[in-house]
């Protein structure tokens, strides 16, 4: 097409004094970045190529590689960004919509960021954590009115419920989107903490069936994968309607990363697109979606909790309100800032809102209309650390998924070039090269001493709150005070100013 306006993103600097060409950087990148010269005999480097996913860095024997920032300064203009400006060059020379991995990554607001959690002092004094117990234990699924109780014995059945040791759950990443060994990674994890992680649109890996009791298995629009038996192994079924990367379109599953393993358990053909579309073409009403709830206790023998995933949007509240209505024990709401392994870059930087909105009007939404208890509230869209989840919680949360944060624990450096199927870390990617990169002993270790950092952090803040047990601070909103917040974003929040 001519001359390229594309200029490298990030620059590669190599120590030549401490460079011994040992050719560790050129096999270890996967996207050709480093080369050897055999004439010269010795490692030069591609800078187009590099995503700065810190590969050669951390593996480099002698430290001999810097990766920053490409130093190409454009005029000052704040309308016209650098950003804008290159976005034309690519979209100019492709024909192509811009696409991206991972989360929200603009400069919005993060208003977990402001709101800080009340501590207890003299009148309600403290607990420690270290002598006293503290219970973090978390049901998920419909809850009754009354419970009828006989000499100390429940005389009624409840309905299903996920029991969780710790509120915090791994969110649903797809067989294909990452390599089977990060989700064996994240199934042991979740076994080994007492709590579940989300098979995602992707089917379940036969390998993955011994992990059912900590599965939860998802339906989404291009039903790829669903079958009775898969119906059948998880302890939870949750129906896919939007998520917070991309609210309102599908998915896509590049035909490069349907090998015969993805093939097999999505059940479409080999290197073919897996196309997921924007709606379920049996769902087009509540009623629609009451239907697909009832047929999927129907075929699980009424044992098994259903849950519906939708993006949080601006009328997320009344959604809430209809799926409750429609069955659904727990409902998942998907934040902006939720990750994926593929959007197009305008809507995941302008579409949806944020999760901790959406939670605030959704719980107050439904205890509005007294129907709280028919349904657990599950959020997720960038929980980054503990204090994320006591916040979430204290909003009304019974618990959170995570999935950037866990992938982050098994290794992710954030390059946010998913979509390529190249990732050096072995999670997003389908190349057997790259996948055996991911040791899944290695990474169900890191992914639970993750869970299991965060389990000891909202101890010992639950224990600071004067609070013995987590149900004690869910939709507690007293709990919490908003700090840089304008009088209209505490209202939709519920929470009282810091000094208040």
């Amino acid at each position: 097409m001519g001359l390229s306006l594309a200029t490298p993103a990030f620059m590669v600097e190599r120590n030549r004094d401490r460079c011994i060409d040992c050719q560790v950087c050129v096999r270890q990148c996967a996207n050709e970045v480093h080369y050897y010269d055999i004439e010269e005999e010795r490692v030069y480097s591609d800078e187009m190529q590099c995503v700065n996913c810190h590969r050669c860095v951390v593996m480099c024997p002698t430290r001999a590689l810097t990766v920053r920032r490409f130093p190409l300064e454009f005029r000052a203009n704040a309308n016209w960004t650098e950003e804008a400006i290159k976005s034309i060059y690519v979209q100019a020379e492709t024909g192509g919509i811009l696409l991206t991995g991972m989360g929200n990554d603009r400069p919005y607001p993060i208003y977990w960021d402001h709101m800080l959690i009340n501590a207890s002092q003299v009148t309600n004094p403290s607990i420690d954590p270290l002598r006293e117990p503290m219970e973090l234990k978390t049901f998920l699924g419909r809850k009754p009115e009354t419970l009828q109780v006989k000499d100390g014995k429940l005389m009624q059945q409840l309905p299903p419920q996920l029991e969780l040791e710790v509120p915090i759950m791994f969110s649903a990443m797809s067989f294909g989107s990452i390599s089977l060994n990060a989700i064996k990674s994240l199934a042991r994890a979740a076994r080994e903490e007492g709590t579940y992680y989300n098979t995602g649109e992707g089917g379940l890996h036969k390998d993955l069936y011994q992990y059912g009791a900590n599965t939860i298995v998802q339906v989404a629009s291009g039903r790829f994968g669903v079958h009775p038996e898969y119906l059948r192994a998880g302890a939870a079924i949750e129906i896919k309607i939007g998520q917070g990367a991309k609210p309102g379109i599908g998915g896509h599953l590049p035909g490069e990363k349907v090998g015969r393993d993805v093939s097999e358990t999505r059940m479409i053909p080999e290197g073919t697109d897996a196309l997921s579309p924007a709606p379920h073409h049996d769902i087009y009403s509540i009623e629609d979606l009451r239907q697909l709830i009832y047929s999927l206790k129907e075929a699980t023998d009424y044992e098994k909790p259903v849950s519906v995933k939708i993006a949080a949007v601006h009328n997320v509240a009344a959604i809430a309100s209809g799926i409750a209505r429609a069955g659904a024990d727990i409902i998942a709401i998907d934040g902006y800032r939720g990750g994926t392994g593929a959007t197009p870059l305008r809507t995941r930087d302008h579409v949806g809102i944020p999760i901790e909105f959406a939670l605030a009007a959704v719980d107050t939404r439904l205890r509005e209309e007294g129907i709280r208890n028919q349904v657990s509230l599950v959020v997720a869209g960038s929980v980054r650390n503990s204090a994320d989840v006591i916040k979430a919680i204290a909003l009304g949360a019974d618990a959170v998924y995570i999935a950037s944060s866990a992938l982050i624990a098994l290794g992710c450096h954030m390059c946010q070039k998913c979509y390529t199927g190249k990732c050096n870390w072995g999670i997003a990617t389908q190349d057997p090269q790259l996948v055996k990169r991911l040791n899944p002993d290695i990474g169900a270790r890191r992914a639970a001493n993750l869970l299991r950092a965060w389990k000891h952090e909202i101890k010992e803040m639950l224990g600071g709150m004067g609070i013995n047990a987590l149900e004690s601070l869910r939709g507690n909103r007293l709990m919490l005070r908003g700090i840089g917040l304008t009088d209209r974003e505490l209202e939709i929040l519920g929470i009282l100013p810091a000094g208040e």
